[in-house]
């Protein structure tokens, strides 16, 4: 019975969002059901805030951030120099140049996980590599990122430390903080994955 709970969490959400899809739009897919379960459990997908904030304080030039809400909440809030991919338009030929590439690490974001971590899929499916889920979305980043919570005095002193660099990132990205930016993220959390390169095909159209 479990088995075919997790496997309809999976695949329900991804066969309803390909049935949407023009016929014409969608290619082979390379993960069978178990698969797909496999994957999604590992988490691997997930990519802290913290490890994003240091990315983009750094001007990371590898870094691709990939709002795949509609326009409008686009238009109205996003991550600095994210480029929006509604959910809709994933398969659309003119976007295949950005999600399926080799020279930037993308990293899809929603208000929450869910939205994010269902085009995750589809890309995975298809084969493409190169790209992440914001753990948590933007909901998680405003409670990590742009409003941290300040450690009990007892708390041990890395909590101390993740708290003074998340205050550095949210000041250096407009978010109120007043602390100096940190370096580099904190060790805890999940980091950037590597890129994976992928030869003869062509720079990710869109910008950073």
């Amino acid at each position: 019975m479990k088995y075919i709970i997790k496997l309809a969490m999976v695949m329900i959400p991804l066969g309803l969002i390909i049935a949407a899809v023009p016929e014409n739009t969608t290619k082979q897919y390379k993960l069978t059901a178990q698969e797909m379960i496999n994957e999604v459990q590992t988490g691997q997908q997930f990519v802290h805030p913290d490890a994003i904030a240091a990315q983009i304080v750094s001007n990371d030039p590898e870094l691709q951030l990939i709002d795949v809400r509609s326009k409008d909440e686009y238009d109205k809030f996003h991550l600095p120099n994210a480029i929006n991919i509604p959910l809709a338009n994933l398969l659309n030929p003119d976007n295949a140049d950005v999600i399926d590439q080799g020279i930037k690490t993308n990293v899809f974001y929603s208000n929450g996980s869910t939205r994010a971590n269902e085009v995750w899929m589809i890309t995975r499916q298809l084969g493409y590599k190169n790209n992440y889920v914001l753990l948590g979305g933007l909901n998680f980043w405003i409670e990590t990122i742009s409003n941290p919570e300040k450690p009990r005095i007892t708390s041990p002193d890395d909590e101390f430390a993740k708290y003074d660099f998340r205050m550095g990132a949210s000041q250096a990205l407009g978010g109120g903080g007043q602390v100096a930016p940190a370096a580099s993220a904190p060790s805890s959390g999940s980091a950037i994955p590597a890129v994976t390169p992928k030869p003869k095909k062509k720079r990710a159209a869109g910008g950073c």
